[in-house]
């Protein structure tokens, strides 16, 4: 790695299940652009959604991984300067952050509603979106807490804000606060951050100079700069890749028979086999 290269990637997975050949494409393209760079390639668990998180995907993550010619420069298997590599592990990162924008004004709690709260463990993928929330929902006025407590809190977004952001391979993209997404949830009840704040958060402790992931979270992307500006923090840049789909044109899911990175080892693929196959059917 040069020494002069600033750049810094990250790889992410949630280990709610085995990778699949999307997954492979995703973070070879993460790996290949942190090496092109010179820069660094930092390895961070998502597990923030603890029924469905298990040891043993983080383990057939790594192993997965590897075998793909995958490597990194920190992560919970060989450590680096902002341990720990696991979200679960990383709590007191998120309660600043809760802290900071609590003190700006910029969330409220909420207790709009338990389908919101689920969506919010994990990244809202394409196809996944509720309705907007409503901005009449928004409280007019509630006590003012120095800490969280056992309630959804949710950030006030300026409805009507135009998001644009230049991506690295979608190009221009241009999303409206208000329109395409509304206030969402950053603090659960149970005493954990959402997928969106937790992140934010991990992304700039760790100084992440690009996010290389799948395209189906563009929309996330807008607010994700939202929470950038409120916290007073610069966001990175993006780079969002095509989605390997199965026949059907649907997104792949973790559960797609046949197609994980496992199951296509076992039937004597090479790493280069599976990468051509998940090449040709991106997109």
């Amino acid at each position: 790695m040069s020494a002069k290269s600033s750049y810094r990637g990250r790889l992410a997975p949630t280990p709610s299940g085995s990778l699949h050949i999307g997954h492979a494409l995703t973070f070879a393209r993460a790996w290949e652009r942190a090496r092109q760079a010179g820069g660094a390639l930092v390895l961070r668990v998502e597990d923030l959604d603890a029924p469905r998180c298990r040891p043993e995907f983080v383990s057939g993550i790594i192993e997965d991984l590897r075998w793909l010619g995958i490597d990194w420069d920190e992560g919970p298997d060989c450590g680096g300067p902002f341990a720990p590599y696991e979200q679960s592990r990383r709590l007191p990162l998120y309660l600043d952050a809760w802290r900071r924008l609590n003190a700006a004004g910029h969330i409220y709690p909420s207790a709009h509603s338990r389908r919101d709260v689920e969506r919010a463990l994990s990244a809202p993928h394409e196809g996944e979106e509720g309705p907007v929330f409503p901005a009449q929902l928004r409280p007019e006025s509630f006590e003012r807490v120095e800490e969280p407590g056992a309630v959804n809190w949710r950030i006030r977004l300026p409805y009507g804000r135009v998001v644009r952001f230049r991506d690295a391979l979608a190009g221009d993209c241009e999303f409206v606060a208000g329109r395409d997404f509304g206030d969402f949830l950053v603090w659960r009840k149970d005493g954990w951050p959402s997928y969106e704040l937790a992140v934010v958060a991990d992304d700039a402790a760790m100084g992440v100079s690009e996010v290389v992931r799948g395209a189906d979270l563009l929309l996330s992307t807008a607010r994700q700069i939202l929470l950038y500006e409120a916290l007073g923090w610069a966001p990175p840049l993006f780079c969002h890749c095509p989605l390997v789909r199965d026949a059907q044109g649907r997104r792949l899911a973790k559960r797609a028979a046949g197609l994980s990175i496992a199951e296509l080892r076992a039937r004597g693929l090479s790493a280069g086999e599976l990468l051509a196959m998940a090449t040709q059917w991106h997109g």
